[in-house]
C-alpha cells in the first residue's frame, strides 16, 4: 500500500498571533532574506491577501508578485507588510562575534634543529 502525503503550508498553522510573532522572529534571525520574505508571503497567505492589501493601501496582486518567490521587494513594502501584521522594525545591536585571542594568525610551534637530524 503506498503512503499518501499532501504538500506542507506553513500558512495553515500560522492561525494565532503568537505563533505569527515566533515564526517572524526565527524567519528574521535567520538573516536570510530569502527566508524572511518567503515567511512573510507564508503569514500573508494565513491572513489572507485580500485582507493585507486593504491594511497596506497596496493591490492584491502587488502583494502576492512582492512576496512570492520570485519577488524581489523594496524595502517600503516589508515596512508596510510588517506594520500591517501588528509588527515594526527597529534597529536591535547584533550580538558581538567572538573573536580569537592572540593577536590574529595562529603560529606553529618553532622546530628544534636537533630534531631535525
Amino acid at each position: 500500500m503506498a503512503i499518501e502525503t499532501t504538500a506542507f503550508d506553513a500558512a495553515d498553522y500560522i492561525d494565532t498571533p503568537e505563533g505569527v510573532e515566533a515564526f517572524l522572529e526565527d524567519a528574521f534571525e535567520s538573516n536570510d532574506p530569502v527566508v524572511i520574505q518567503s515567511a512573510l508571503g507564508d503569514v500573508a497567505r494565513s491572513k489572507g491577501y485580500a485582507a493585507l492589501a486593504v491594511e497596506t493601501g497596496m493591490s492584491r496582486a502587488a502583494l502576492y508578485k512582492a512576496l512570492s518567490e520570485t519577488g524581489n521587494p523594496e524595502f517600503a513594502t516589508v515596512m508596510k507588510v510588517a506594520r500591517a501584521l501588528g509588527f515594526e522594525l527597529r534597529p536591535v545591536r547584533a550580538a558581538k562575534k567572538p573573536t580569537r585571542t592572540g593577536g590574529g594568525r595562529r603560529r606553529s610551534a618553532p622546530v628544534r634543529k636537533a630534531a631535525l637530524r
